[in-house]
């Protein structure tokens, strides 16, 4: 914990503090609103997604850690709902009121290298990697782990960004060149049958809790449908739990972390990487599960018991991303017809290809019929209806 960590829960009523401003935290607010919370954000843009909901929206650059002390100083906890905050933020913001997750749990995720090294040395399962400091490295590296294999930028990736399929070692300068040419990891590539997640909490008090584990579909590196319980073999999903409560016991989190994994064609599980906040693959749960993942946040950030992560209805999520608008506005109206689909717009006002504007989580009989369906819905979106 922080020096200023005393353990106290923090009770309705006080503010709660988030460093990043988009739609995870927008998702966040609305939670703490419900429960009698006030929120304040701090980012370098106004008018955001969780700034539109909260009762303050503090506008300066991470690294301005003055700015960041004096944000601290007006809530009573702290907590993030993006990894590419700079630690010192976490750093300076914990010298004044708890940050939970602590800020090395950040330190750690927010970087590739020192996220394979902790999950190396803590034995959780990992494709084989190499460090890869400089170009002069890289070739080396590639001999050792073979071909293919896959660049990433050390830090500040997601979605796909930073990194690149090496098919033959001759490859190797363009891939070099296409991460930025910069600090990278090198990773032994690895034959899935399909990513999962698992997204889970751990209070205060150590207590765990979490939302099975969902089934993953990318389109483009970008996650495109989530289907909660989508893996039927009961042996892989325990062992993925038992992965995701070791991860977190290990990082000491206090608050809502996802292990993302690669499920190999036999069955074995390879952690791919980690996010310390509440995840895409998990937006699900606010609206099909008895607690969702941004109220487990907030109640594991607050040192309250973490809620039941009970099912109420089969589901599935598909992304909504800013391809939609290319024609105009999509026709809302034609998806609401549904009365099984919920749908959640994030207030960003300029669509952009692949940007994430929203999301719609649509209940069904399972969780393929209810994919089947959340796919059609926004295939009516694209078409107008």
């Amino acid at each position: 914990m922080s020096t200023q960590d005393d353990g106290r829960i923090i009770a309705p009523g006080a503010t709660i503090g988030v460093l990043g401003s988009g739609q995870l935290g927008r998702m966040l607010g609305l939670s703490a609103r419900r429960m009698g919370y006030r929120v304040a954000t701090f980012s370098p843009d106004h008018d955001t997604p969780m700034g539109q909901i909260a009762d303050a929206e503090h506008v300066a650059d991470y690294t301005d850690l003055d700015a960041v002390a004096a944000f601290a100083k007006s809530v009573d906890v702290v907590t993030f709902e993006f990894e590419n905050v700079p630690f010192e933020a976490a750093e300076a913001a914990a010298r004044h009121v708890p940050v939970r997750p602590r800020g090395q749990v950040l330190h750690i995720a927010q970087h590739r290298r020192r996220e394979k090294d902790f999950l190396h040395a803590a034995g959780f399962p990992t494709a084989p990697f190499e460090h890869v400091p400089d170009r002069a490295t890289l070739d080396a590296a590639i001999a050792r782990l073979g071909v293919p294999c896959v660049l990433k930028t050390a830090g500040f990736g997601y979605d796909g960004k930073g990194q690149m399929v090496i098919k033959a070692a001759d490859e190797a300068e363009a891939a070099w060149q296409a991460i930025g040419a910069g600090e990278a990891v090198l990773e032994g590539f690895v034959d899935f049958a399909c990513e999962v997640s698992v997204v889970a909490a751990r209070g205060l008090d150590g207590a765990f809790a979490h939302y099975g584990v969902t089934e993953n579909r990318h389109a483009d590196h970008i996650l495109d449908v989530s289907i909660a319980d989508g893996i039927a073999d009961r042996a892989t999903r325990d062992r993925a739990i038992e992965i995701a409560a070791g991860v977190l016991e290990a990082l000491d989190v206090v608050g809502v972390l996802c292990v993302e994994f690669f499920v190999g064609r036999d069955g074995t599980l390879v952690v791919n990487e980690l996010a310390p906040r509440p995840h895409n693959s998990g937006h699900f749960s606010f609206d099909a599960c008895v607690t969702g993942q941004f109220e487990q946040q907030l109640r594991a950030v607050c040192g309250l018991p973490l809620g039941s992560t009970a099912r109420l209805r089969a589901s599935a999520m598909v992304n909504l991303l800013g391809d939609l608008w290319a024609h105009g506005e999509p026709d809302w109206a034609s998806v609401l017809a549904d009365p099984d689909l919920k749908l959640h717009l994030y207030g960003k006002a300029a669509p952009r290809p692949g940007r994430k504007m929203g999301h719609m989580t649509v209940f069904g009989r399972d969780g393929e019929d209810a994919a089947s369906r959340a796919i059609a819905a926004r295939q009516r979106l694209a078409w107008g209806g």
